[in-house]
């Protein structure tokens, strides 16, 4: 990047903006505003990817109603192009952290998209272009109905890498499972002994809570296909009509290849966050099932002697610096960490959702932004677990015996045949000994 500058001048007056940059004016406030994070819009790329949709979409409707010439369409979707296949990723610096409502990241895109296509038709960056990033590509449209329905589309993709990854653990479980069947092992309630069972059957029903869940953000991806494109500023539609948005949503289907629909109620759709809070919901009920086998991982190598140690962890790392020989669970602790941190991002989306006034959530940024961290963090950390930990554990047959073996388990065996209490004096018998 080079020290140039450029002048260009918004509503509140001049502003100076790197020469080599394809933002702008309101891009440059921005980033002088909101120095808070250090992660840029960048950072989530299918939010950047589902708003350069949304503008192409729109650019092409407001053409077919006769509102954008046949020529600045045509830049400003191979603009819209460019940048959904990366070219122009380090444009979209603007914090995650955003007063605004999302006005921000809207017009960071459009002036990257301004800018672009006025170079495509042979013209500059900056106040002499020939595509206006408000009057061109913003045509038509508010940030409160193009940002969000980018927001919401931009959900859908990143749900199914984290569904994907669900079912890549769940596979590497039933694996396991298929691999410890015939391996007999004490079953615990409360800690406490309870009856027979096999690590088989324990690892399967591992893999079977996660595909659950598999389903669920299959279930929840439709809430995010119903849009308000075209409601505008709060679901009136003004400075939009009711044809382009009509158009502009079929654009958005075509082009993205989902089945995208119109909201109902064009208002209600311009507050309500409760796509997002169930989707966030469902994100820390995934949390807490991984949690609890990582703490089920962490239970059962437990030792390796003065523990459970019915399963023997892949020793990934010295496990202490004073004590010579020592291993950690550290693929399940890091997996715990991680879902601890989910479960404190689904209350941020609550408290964010809940504070919307009257026709607007002007807290969406730290809500998509919040959604979206959830699920690559559990994303990775689901994929480091099933590399690093599962797909390596081992059984240790002889201790899963030896504890079944000196447990009370076979007691309620015996309850159909002699009774419930004559089971229970066996039970006191065997611990007196």
């Amino acid at each position: 990047m080079s020290n140039d500058t450029r002048i260009e001048r918004d509503p509140l007056g001049p502003v100076s903006v790197p020469a080599d940059r394809y933002y702008g004016a309101q891009t440059a406030r921005a980033l002088a505003n909101f120095p808070i994070s250090g992660i840029p819009i960048k950072s989530m790329p299918s939010v950047i990817q589902a708003l350069a949709h949304v503008k192409m979409a729109a650019a092409q409707a407001n053409c077919d109603e006769g509102l954008l010439p046949s020529e600045k369409r045509d830049a400003i979707v191979l603009a819209s192009q460019e940048v959904l296949a990366g070219k122009h990723d380090d444009e979209f610096l603007v914090d995650v952290f955003q007063g605004g409502a999302g006005t921000s990241t809207n017009m960071n895109m459009n002036e990257v998209l301004a800018n672009r296509a006025s170079e495509l038709l042979g013209g500059v960056r900056g106040e002499g272009r020939l595509v206006h990033p408000n009057d061109d590509v913003n045509r038509s449209q508010s940030t409160n109905d193009a940002y969000a329905t980018a927001v919401r589309l931009s959900v859908i993709p990143t749900s199914r890498h984290l569904r994907d990854a669900l079912a890549d653990l769940a596979t590497a479980l039933n694996c396991k499972a298929k691999e410890f069947a015939d391996i007999r092992k004490l079953g615990r309630t409360q800690l406490q002994d309870a009856v027979p069972m096999t690590l088989g059957e324990e690892f399967a029903a591992f893999a079977t809570t996660l595909l659950e869940d598999c389903d669920r953000l299959d279930d929840t991806e439709r809430l995010f296909l119903e849009v308000n494109l075209g409601g505008t500023a709060i679901g009136t539609g003004v400075a939009a009509t009711p044809s382009y948005r009509l158009r502009a949503i079929e654009n958005l289907s075509r082009n993205m290849q989902l089945p995208v629909v119109g909201s109902k109620d064009l208002l209600e759709a311009s507050w309500d966050m409760g796509a997002f809070m169930l989707h966030m919901g469902l994100l820390k009920r995934i949390a807490a099932k991984l949690s609890k086998i990582a703490n089920d991982f962490r239970l059962l190598s437990s030792g390796p002697r003065g523990g459970i140690g019915e399963i023997v962890l892949p020793s990934i790392q010295p496990g202490s610096s004073l004590m010579p020989g020592k291993v950690n669970p550290v693929a399940a602790e890091a997996l715990n960490q991680v879902c601890f941190y989910v479960y404190g991002m689904d209350t941020t989306v609550g408290m964010a959702a809940e504070a919307g006034q009257l026709q607007l959530n002007a807290m969406e940024p730290v809500i998509i932004f919040s959604i979206h961290n959830a699920m690559e963090l559990l994303r990775q950390a689901i994929g480091t677990f099933a590399r690093t930990c599962v797909e390596g554990v081992q059984a240790n047959a002889a201790q899963c015996e030896a504890n079944l073996k000196n447990s009370t388990a076979f007691a309620t065996e015996l309850v159909t045949s002699i009774g419930y209490e004559a089971a229970a004096e066996l039970v006191k018998a065997r611990l007196a000994i």
